[in-house]
């Protein structure tokens, strides 16, 4: 009987894959049916389950997929890998087990129609509207940076724990929900990742745990970083799964955000997006904007750099590369490296806006 199931899950694998490629031909219909009629409730109650608990259920469950992985491999090795047809079928079906959980708990996100369309904004922008926004972004992080620091070369300083600016994120997503329904967020389920040290060094800030819905942050990063990071990470718990649309929420929420630390960590944020957009369509004047940004401002960017730096090891690039693989299958054929779709939100977001935030 075990031999049967194990047949009929491993059998189930490519009938799944088959599907999902169909369900991806139909945004609409994984909009209305998934993204806002079944995810919103089974995400709200896995966070509701395990979001009071103050560790990561998650995290020990993918240690415990790791030992069990690990104790596979072994018993393989020591097998001289006879039998391919019995642990192949098992693997099989164990992979089947996982896409299926993927898909119905999160992966489905991945399909759903644009998050521009869901915000009813603009996904177009002319070069001369970046200019514009990136010099209000620089005139707007100004302004924070100084009202903080009251010294334009000092870089600034979270007065915050990691722990308080986890709990403290949540007021970007109450402050803009009027105005955009759709990030109504409740049921907090954000945790400080256990896996925080080797995510350092692989170069991740955070992730989602689709299964437990936990908002996994790398609390080992900068805590300049963790108000965008952890927003980023909400976002995702919304059903908005690319890591573009996430980071556009990101910013929107940090900016919005009654805190000034946290306005200055996504105005900040945003303006390096911008930035570095401009410099591939107008190098020479991006340069001469940077010059006009805070040398506070400017410490806190190099900061960052720096900080990874010190964590770059020979192996990362491989981990970017797998991560950069899994986006491309999901929907996202530009992998991490999807800058300009952010940029056209923040334009169109700001050119819709009676007034510039």
């Amino acid at each position: 009987m075990k031999k049967r199931t194990a047949l009929i899950l491993a059998l189930l694998l490519p009938v799944q894959i088959a599907l999902v490629k169909i369900v991806a031909m139909f945004p609409q219909y994984v909009e209305d049916w998934y993204s806002t009629g079944i995810y919103p409730v089974t995400s709200s109650l896995q966070r509701m389950g395990l979001g009071f608990l103050p560790f990561s259920v998650g995290d020990l469950l993918y240690g415990v997929f790791i030992i069990l992985l690990i104790r596979w491999l072994f018993l393989r090795f020591r097998q001289r890998f006879r039998n391919p047809r019995r642990w192949g079928l098992e693997a099989l079906a164990s992979l089947s087990i996982i896409y299926a959980c993927f898909n119905i708990f999160w992966g489905f996100n991945y399909y759903r129609i644009p998050l521009h369309q869901t915000l009813e904004i603009d996904n177009d922008y002319t070069t001369e509207e970046l200019e514009t926004l990136t010099r209000h972004l620089i005139n707007r992080s100004n302004e924070i940076h100084f009202a903080i620091t009251g010294d334009d070369s000092l870089k600034v300083e979270m007065p915050y724990t990691k722990g308080e600016l986890l709990k403290m994120t949540r007021d970007g997503y109450e402050n803009i929900d009027d105005t955009f329904p759709e990030l109504e967020y409740d049921r907090v389920s954000l945790k400080r990742s256990l896996y925080s040290l080797p995510l350092t060094y692989m170069g991740f800030n955070g992730y989602l745990n689709p299964i437990t819905q936990e908002g996994q942050v790398n609390t080992v990063i900068l805590p300049y970083k963790i108000p965008t990071t952890a927003s980023h990470e909400i976002g995702h718990q919304l059903g908005f799964a690319k890591e573009n649309e996430a980071n556009f929420l990101a910013c929107l929420t940090t900016m919005n955000h009654p805190d000034e630390y946290f306005r200055y960590s996504g105005y900040t944020f945003a303006l390096s997006y911008c930035l570095s957009e401009l410099y591939v369509r107008n190098p020479e004047l991006t340069d001469v904007l940077l010059g006009e940004v805070n040398h506070g401002i400017r410490l806190n960017y190099l900061e960052v750099r720096e900080f990874w730096a010190r964590h770059a090891n020979p192996f990362e690039p491989f981990f970017m590369y797998t991560y950069n693989s899994f986006l491309r299958a999901n929907n996202q054929p530009e992998g991490m490296k999807s800058y300009s779709y952010v940029v056209a939100l923040l334009v169109n977001y700001f050119k819709d806006r009676d007034h510039l935030l």
